[in-house]
């Protein structure tokens, strides 16, 4: 079942966002979301911003630790689909921030 945020202008450690707990916040720099969905291991998907003068770049690092083979086969089985999906959502992002419509995670 999907979980959604209990206040959409404000985020917090601890809460969840679908899938995933709010790990690390740190308003206009970090976002750090860790996997509370099944899979041979742990997961982590983390933004970082950097301001620059004429914007900001936003960076995306996903972090997997496997447990054992099976997380391993799930990491290189799923990594074309997984890039896919990550760069989908980095252009959302970027597309979303141009448009200056950001305003359900503050700061990002």
């Amino acid at each position: 079942m999907r979980r959604g945020r209990r206040d959409h202008e404000s985020l917090a450690v601890g809460e969840t966002v679908d899938f995933w707990r709010v790990e690390a916040f740190e308003p206009n720099q970090l976002l750090r979301l860790f996997a509370e969905m099944k899979v041979p291991g742990r997961a982590w998907l983390q933004f970082e911003v950097e301001q620059e003068s004429s914007g900001c770049t936003i960076r995306q690092i996903a972090i997997f630790d496997p447990a054992g083979l099976s997380g391993l086969l799930y990491w290189y089985i799923l990594y074309p689909i997984h890039q896919v999906l990550f760069e989908g959502m980095l252009r959302g992002i970027a597309r979303t921030a141009e448009r200056g419509v950001i305003g359900s995670v503050r700061g990002l």
